[in-house]
């Protein structure tokens, strides 16, 4: 893998928060090692929401049409309305 620079400019409440994370009060040695913490922890976050997603819609794609019920888009506003 070829390692690539990247620089980036936070100024102002991001600054403030970056600075809050690194060094000897914070949880990171430097700003590169936090930044690479975000990046792990949106992948992992993605992962997880497309794993949630696939379980809770894999049953219904998997149903037989039979089940279906077919609903407008008005019963829709309807149901989320709470009418």
């Amino acid at each position: 893998m070829i390692s690539e620079n990247l620089n980036v400019r936070v100024r102002g409440e991001l600054q403030a928060h970056l600075q809050q994370q690194i060094g000897k009060d914070g949880l990171y040695e430097n700003a590169s090692e936090y930044i690479r913490a975000l990046i792990r922890r949106d992948l992992k976050t993605r992962t997880e929401s497309w794993d949630w997603l696939k379980k809770h819609l894999e049953p219904a794609l998997r149903a037989d049409e039979s089940v279906y019920i077919s609903v407008s888009a008005q019963d829709v506003i309807n149901r989320n309305k709470g009418l």
